[in-house]
């Protein structure tokens, strides 16, 4: 049967998504556990799931913040192209508003200045022109900025960290916050990156697994970590005098919340520092709940935004077909290949089972298919994206584990096999935008199918029509040369 040798292949990829290399962390621990910024590095696997934990095949992908936020960065190999604007709401409305072109205009330190061109960073990035000067002013400024992956915003920040740094003083001056382990280790990578050639600032994890003996009195200047093992050194063991810390960052804010604890514990190290601490918080998304948080956590604090609906579907046609069970829409979908040319296609589905069935169905007809589902581990998902992005598959079918962040430049086709729903079955918008935004970028036109297999879904099609303003057409996939005009 096509799903079991497909399982079979399934197993193969993730056996050799285990021995790829490039994609494990690295640090190289010193004496209790922390890790100079000047080093070679020895190897850390880092392990993204708990042992364990095996999550039911069939069950709809739980929108897994932390491990997404892991996987873009792992994929990330260079800053997005982020043509949006951006909103900048300043505590004081009338002081002047500054912006950087370049990164000599910053006044850096050598060696942080070094650090930065030898990252590959020729310029500020968008969010970066505006955000730097800020975070770098004197007297210090708080910020809380709106800012995905990919748009140089780690970078923003660990330059803020470093050039506030004293160096001559052997005690903790910059606090780190992440969700978890693996964002933590990420943050440190870009630390020493940017640090290299700055040799007397050092830097300790504040994770779970680095315990240090009582009464330790720690002489690295930065702390990153996790909020549990951040509390627990600056109150329970006084690893850390919060006094004594000059600037306090809190990354991925929208993750954080999501994981219960998280919020509390973050609010009770921010009530330790002093009033003059720099606070700065990130979040990729701004509903209302990180809002609140972040409002609690930063006071009086600069504001800067991403315009909203960034992603744009101007340059996206869009159909849909109508089907009435799951095998007339992949005999649409064999349709739609056998009359056109795609580079390459991405398509989404609802939940595992069906795009293990699809992919299964897809590997017979011929098709080099990849699949990409949440029960696998990052580093294997970001093994699995990075084939798809160099060619060695053409098809990547998944779940929406994979709707946001991948910029593979040859997908020229979306095809939502099953339309994105949220949790009370209502039109999932955001998703819809995420997902089809991964065809007609950079410049080029893009082409989205939607399979529609009932009168539910069909309005769940017109109310995301009603929400875009965009008409999305009928498309007969039985009618070969209507087919091809969509492609001209």
């Amino acid at each position: 049967m096509a799903t079991e040798s497909w399982a079979q292949a399934v197993d193969e990829q993730e056996a050799a998504a285990d021995s790829i290399g490039g994609l494990t962390l690295k640090e190289k621990p010193e004496a209790n556990g922390t890790a100079a910024i000047a080093t070679d590095s020895s190897s850390v696997a880092v392990k993204s799931e708990v042992q364990g934990e095996k999550k039911p095949a069939d069950e709809d992908d739980k929108d897994d913040k932390a491990a997404q936020s892991l996987l873009n960065k792992l994929i990330r190999s260079n800053l997005v192209s982020n043509t949006n604007q951006v909103e900048v709401l300043q505590k004081d409305p009338n002081s002047p508003l500054y912006s950087v072109k370049s990164f000599e205009e910053l006044r850096l330190k050598p060696q942080l200045l070094n650090g930065v061109y030898g990252m590959g960073f020729n310029r500020p990035s968008k969010i970066q022109e505006t955000a730097l000067p800020m975070m770098l002013a004197e007297p210090p400024q708080n910020l809380i900025a709106q800012s995905q992956s990919g748009t140089g915003k780690t970078a923003a920040f660990v330059l803020a960290m470093l050039s506030h740094v004293e160096p001559n003083n052997k005690y903790p001056q910059c606090l780190c916050v992440s969700p978890t382990y693996e964002l933590a280790l990420q943050t440190g990578k870009v630390i020493e990156q940017m640090g290299k050639q700055y040799e007397e600032v050092k830097l300790v994890y504040a994770i779970r697994g680095n315990k240090l003996p009582r009464g330790t009195k720690l002489h690295e200047q930065i702390v990153i970590g996790t909020p549990g093992t951040m509390l627990d050194w600056c109150s329970k063991f006084k690893f850390i005098d919060p006094k004594k810390i000059k600037v306090f960052v809190l990354d991925e804010a929208d993750v954080m919340i999501a994981t219960q604890g998280h919020q509390d514990q973050s609010i009770r190290i921010q009530r330790m520092l002093p009033e003059n601490c720099q606070m700065l918080l990130f979040s990729a998304t701004f509903e209302e709940t990180v809002w609140n948080f972040a409002q609690r956590i930063v006071p009086e604090p600069n504001i800067i935004k991403l315009k909203r609906e960034e992603e744009t579907l101007d340059t996206i046609k869009q159909y849909y077909v109508l089907c009435n069970s799951r095998e007339e829409k992949f005999q649409a979908l064999c349709n739609i290949y056998g009359a056109i040319t795609i580079a390459q296609a991405m398509v989404f589905c609802h939940t595992r089972k069906t795009a293990g069935w699809l992919a299964g169905e897809l590997s017979r007809e011929g098709h080099q298919v990849a699949l990409l589902s949440g029960e696998m581990q990052v580093e294997q998902r970001a093994a699995v994206i990075d084939r798809f992005r160099n060619g060695k598959e053409k098809v990547l079918v998944t779940t929406n584990v994979c709707a946001r962040g991948i910029d593979v430049e040859q997908v020229s086709v979306v095809i939502n096999f099953d339309l994105p729903v949220d949790r009370d079955g209502n039109p999932d918008n955001e998703t819809y935008l995420h997902r089809i935004g991964r065809t007609g970028r950079f410049g080029k036109r893009g082409l989205a199918i939607n399979m529609v297999d009932s009168k539910s879904s069909m309005n769940i099609l017109t109310r995301i029509q009603e929400h875009f303003s965009k008409n999305i057409e009928k498309l007969d996939t039985d009618d070969l040369d209507e087919i091809e005009k969509i492609a001209s």
